[in-house]
């Protein structure tokens, strides 16, 4: 089974998936809350970055095949 990778990384689910693994470990070995803030605040600011990243492809490979034809 193939994974489609730029389905996953365009993903909410996934995104908050990640947060919700990360988030409870960093707090089990005692990252103070601040931090954790932080690392999420990281990961979702990163999640927001890919998922702009595909669509504008999406948005830029749809408009050069309106124009080639």
């Amino acid at each position: 089974m193939k994974i489609d990778w730029k389905s996953k990384l365009t993903s909410r689910k996934f995104w908050v998936a990640v947060v919700g693994f990360v988030t409870p470990i960093l707090l089990a070995f005692g990252v103070s809350q601040d931090t954790v803030t932080q690392v999420t605040a990281i990961i979702m600011s990163g999640a927001t970055f890919v998922t702009y990243i595909f669509a504008e492809g999406k948005v830029d490979a749809a408009g050069k095949d309106e124009t080639n034809e």
